[in-house]
């Protein structure tokens, strides 16, 4: 899965952008999701999106990109926006930041706790912040589905071993 995140407000470029990368997506079969955004997620043609806590509910984003649409959602630290989401119909759940980034100012930290307690839940569980390939394995030991990682691919010297590097994490022949 790929996110695309822009906080900008060039709503033609990003718009562009979003169009491009949906369509490179599809080449490779690899869901498109728009962070914080329905109406570019829609008018993009991306899988589905990303909703943070100031964004749209969930209802209203399938209302507008429909059944099929994939609806991410931040839960931060809070096992209680976790459950509230998967009850409101979210398709994943993502938890963090679990460690220090530069990506994004982080005032909230999530704990391996919340991955391990919200399998209650059954939905898929992204862990973000500060993953790196040499701490990511113990999140998916606790129960992350998916790392979500920006600086540790897109900062790295050679992003396809990074991302290579990441991806051995899932192999479980490593101990993963």
């Amino acid at each position: 899965m790929l996110q695309y995140r822009d906080k900008t407000r060039d709503a033609e470029r990003r718009l562009h952008e979003a169009q491009a990368l949906s369509e490179l997506c599809g080449e490779f079969d690899v869901p498109l999701i728009i962070n914080d955004d329905v109406a570019l997620a829609r008018a993009g043609g991306a899988a589905g999106v990303h909703l943070g806590e100031d964004d749209a509910d969930i209802a209203s984003a399938r209302a507008q990109l429909g059944g099929h649409a994939i609806i991410g959602v931040s839960c931060y630290d809070s096992l209680q926006r976790a459950r509230d989401a998967a009850q409101a119909g979210a398709d994943y759940l993502a938890f963090g930041a679990f460690f220090p980034t530069a990506t994004k100012l982080v005032t909230r930290r999530a704990t391996p706790w919340l991955l391990r307690e919200a399998c209650e839940f059954g939905l898929p569980r992204v862990a973000i912040g500060g993953i790196t390939p040499d701490n990511g394995g113990a999140l998916i030991a606790a129960g992350a589905d998916y790392l979500a990682v920006v600086s540790g691919v897109f900062g790295a010297a050679d992003i396809r071993d990074a991302a290579k590097q990441y991806a051995k994490l899932f192999d479980t022949d490593q101990g993963g």
